[in-house]
Parts: structure tokens; C-alpha cells; sequence
């Protein structure tokens, strides 16, 4: 791929983002090491496969694989360890994963993932839940390296909205961060009842973006905004921050954590006289959820009425099995539930979408080579998404796939999903679907322009 040999032969000499201690190469790039030649595509799948956010990686990697069996009618891996496997449909290239755990760690992301480029020659990279870890590989790998990148699940709006981040080599499926916002945030000021919204968030690339895109969203709709408050990860005393929020008029809230924090966040703050809105979670964090909701129930039955009287939701689902009727999202709930036991999840639709996307851009640009693949995906409107029928358009300035987003009310969990989602609550019926024109950030408010 152009001059990708030189720029990778520069990192493997000096060893600029290898892993410590590590000495040498673990082989060496020749004449058929990627692009079409050889009809074999080499993935550098680049995700957390242990420790506390094991299940982030776990359903990107769903959604992925499902995406790549949806497309070429094979069954989707079963792959969460360390390795190499191989995808050897009858109607396209062969797939090489180089599947590695970045433990949802910054430093191990940047450094499987250079590893991943400059010793195992991977024709492109897959992946990393953290955004922070995201935000890191871009300069430090996929311009050093001049090799495509498809981030996904890594939510933080900024990633493709600023020109500090964005990169004309790396393209996003996976909704964000101003999606979320632009949705929930909006419907709860336009139809709630709220007026001043206090905002708690994870110090991080994440948390900042949640509460950033939350605070624009929400002033332009003329909802006061209380000053953001930061707490790490795992925090637990929210008591005292909510005490100070509602001191200071706040009627609603907004939380930006993982499951790590957010559970303690939730008990707490239903205790109180507000209105909690957000992002739907995934199921990891909707169980811990449920725990929350079942306390404050004292473990009787609840219905969703009765939710709603605590102040939980209404949330935005980026997606959720439940939230699109359409043929193709059938079909990939009946083939992840068959291989997995499991609904597809919040992050799955996107990396769905992000191996649709790169099955069809094979497709268009008859090659495996890596910029010939980010050619063709540039501006692409992807066919099979599970949002529909080409449910999905990557943006030209910014290489950030456009898709619709919903909002929904959390409600008990129906008997119909007990054995494939296992949490009392669920996402209900969408109250409401918007547009993805509605829910983008627009062209002249992102610093990033790639056209």
C-alpha cells in the first residue's frame, strides 16, 4: 500500500511504539505481503478481552463477526482469546483476524496495535472500546503507518468531529457521543419537564465527550447547565454531589459513566426528585441497573409506569434488537442469538456496519488492499445494516457513518427476551426515531473537513 513498507520499516527499526522489552521483528515485509494479489485481507482486531470491561469487546466482536456472516452466508466466529483465525467464504476473500486484548488500556491499545502493523503486516485495524485508546492510535499508528483503521465501539464524539482526531484513514461506524445527545438530549428539553440539568461524567476522553455534547445540546434548547462534575472511575459517593445539584435547582440529570460507575449513580440518584436521562446501556450495565431498580423496589414487581415515577429515562438507544423492523435486522438477531445465546447489544449494530462496510467496499474497489478499501469507503452509503436498508452513509468530512438514532423508556423485561437478555429491564417500544440529519453534528459546526 503506497509507502507503507518504508513507514512501517521505520517503526519496526526504532522500536518507537513497541511493546517494552520487545526486541526484533517478527518477520519481514515482501512483494505479496497484502493487497489484492493474493485475495487475503489481514485484520488487526484490536479490542479488551479480560479484566472489568471484558464484555465491551465481547459484543463488538459479535457485531462484527455477524457482520462478516451476514455478508458472505458463513457462521459468525467464536473467537474472545488472543490469536489468528481465518474467514473462507466461497464469495469473497479470505479474512484474516490477528485478534489481540488491549485490556482497556491506553498504553497495551497503542502498542498490539503497532505490534499488529509492523510485525504482522495487517492490511488494516479493527476496533478499541476506549476512546482514549482510539484517540491515541490515530497519530501514533494510522498516520505513521499510512494503514485504514475502523474504530469502533470508542464513543467520544471528538474523534471524528475535530480536526485534532479525525484522519482521512480513519472511518467510524459506531455511534457517539453527540448522537446520544442530540437525540435524548434534545427530546428531554423539548418534551420533559425539566429546566436546569446537572451532568456527572468519568474523567476521561468519554465522560468529557458525554458532557460536553450533553451541555451544547441542551443550552442551545434553552436548558440551564450546571458546571460539569468529574469523579473517577468507580466512584461511589454521589450522595453529596447530588445533594449539591439539587441545592442548585437541578430537576434533571445526566450521568456519562461505564458500568464500572454508573450502577452507584443510578441507585442514588433515584432517591432523589429528578428526571435521570442518557444513553441506553449495554447489558453488562443493565444488569447492574436492574439491581438498582429492584432495590428501590424492595424487590417486588414494577412496571414501567412505575420506572418512569422513579425518574429513570427516557434514554437513547444507539441500538438495540428492539428498536428497527426490517428484514436485515431480523435476520442478524436470528444468527447472533443462534451463535451467541444473546440479543445483539448496544454496540453491535455499529461494528456490524463497520464489516458490512468493508465486505462492500471489497466488493466495489476488486481489491483487498488496504487504501483501495478506504477509497472506496469514503462517502459510502453501506447496504445491509441492521437500521435497514442502506441505513448507514459515512460522511465525506469526516468519515463518520450517519445513521438514525432512537429514544426509548426502560420497561420490565418481556418474557419473549428472559433467555437472551438477562436483565429485568429492557429498552421499550422507540417513543421516538430521529433522522440521522437530526442527530449529526453538522458539517459547519465539526473543526474536522476531510473533502
Amino acid at each position: 500500500m503506497g509507502d507503507n513498507t518504508s513507514r512501517r520499516s521505520v517503526l519496526r527499526r526504532t522500536g518507537a511504539l513497541a511493546l517494552a522489552g520487545s526486541v526484533g521483528v517478527a518477520g519481514c515485509l515482501g512483494d505479496d505481503s497484502g493487497g489484492g494479489g493474493d485475495e487475503t485481507l489481514r485484520i488487526g482486531a484490536i479490542q479488551p478481552l479480560s479484566g472489568a470491561l471484558e464484555y465491551y469487546g465481547r459484543i463488538s466482536l459479535m457485531g462484527f463477526y455477524s457482520g462478516l456472516a451476514y455478508k458472505h452466508d458463513v457462521d459468525p466466529l467464536e473467537a474472545f482469546t488472543s490469536g489468528t483465525y481465518t474467514i473462507e467464504p466461497d464469495d469473497g476473500p479470505t479474512y484474516e483476524l490477528y485478534l489481540e486484548d488491549t485490556g482497556f488500556d491506553v498504553e497495551t491499545a497503542e502498542n498490539v496495535a503497532t505490534n499488529l502493523v509492523a510485525d504482522e503486516d495487517v492490511d488494516l485495524l479493527f476496533g478499541a472500546s476506549s476512546s482514549d485508546a482510539a484517540r491515541r492510535i490515530i497519530p501514533n499508528v494510522v498516520d505513521e503507518a499510512n494503514v485504514p483503521y475502523l474504530i469502533g465501539p470508542a464513543a467520544d464524539g471528538d474523534i471524528t468531529a475535530s480536526s485534532e482526531h479525525c484522519h482521512d484513514l480513519a472511518f467510524r461506524a459506531s455511534e457517539h457521543t453527540a448522537m446520544d445527545a442530540r437525540a435524548g438530549g434534545r427530546y428531554v428539553a423539548q418534551q420533559g419537564d425539566v429546566s436546569t440539568v446537572a451532568i456527572f461524567a468519568v474523567d476521561g476522553a468519554f465522560g468529557r465527550g458525554v458532557a460536553n455534547n450533553y451541555r451544547e445540546v441542551l443550552e442551545n434548547e434553552g436548558i440551564e447547565v450546571l458546571e460539569p462534575r468529574y469523579v473517577e472511575q468507580g466512584y461511589s459517593e454521589f450522595g453529596g454531589l447530588f445533594d449539591e445539584a439539587v441545592a442548585d435547582g437541578a430537576d434533571g440529570v445526566v450521568g456519562g459513566f461505564t458500568f464500572l460507575t454508573l450502577p452507584n449513580f443510578l441507585e442514588t440518584g433515584m432517591d432523589y426528585d429528578v428526571q435521570i436521562f442518557g444513553g441506553f446501556a449495554e447489558l453488562v450495565t443493565t444488569q447492574e441497573v436492574s439491581s438498582a431498580v429492584e432495590n428501590v423496589f424492595d424487590g417486588e414487581e414494577f412496571t414501567g409506569e412505575d420506572i418512569q415515577e422513579v425518574g429513570l429515562g427516557p434514554f437513547t438507544t444507539r441500538y438495540h434488537w428492539n428498536q428497527y423492523d426490517n428484514e436485515i435486522n431480523d435476520e442478524f438477531v436470528d444468527l447472533h442469538v443462534e451463535a451467541y445465546d444473546v440479543v445483539p447489544d448496544l454496540f453491535s449494530a455499529g461494528t456490524f456496519v463497520a464489516a458490512s462496510a468493508l465486505s462492500q467496499a471489497i466488493d466495489e474497489a476488486g481489491s483487498t488492499d488496504g487504501e483501495e478499501i478506504a477509497d472506496a469507503m469514503r462517502g459510502m452509503t453501506v447496504t445491509d445494516t441492521p437500521k435497514g436498508e442502506d441505513g448507514y452513509t459515512f460522511q465525506e468530512h469526516n468519515n463518520q457513518a450517519a445513521s438514525a438514532m432512537t429514544v426509548a423508556w426502560p420497561v420490565p423485561t418481556s418474557e419473549e427476551y428472559q433467555d437472551t437478555w438477562d436483565a429485568s429491564i429492557m429498552p421499550g417500544e422507540p417513543i421516538e426515531t430521529l433522522e440521522s440529519d437530526e442527530v449529526m453534528v453538522p458539517a459547519e459546526e465539526a473543526s474536522c473537513d476531510l473533502s
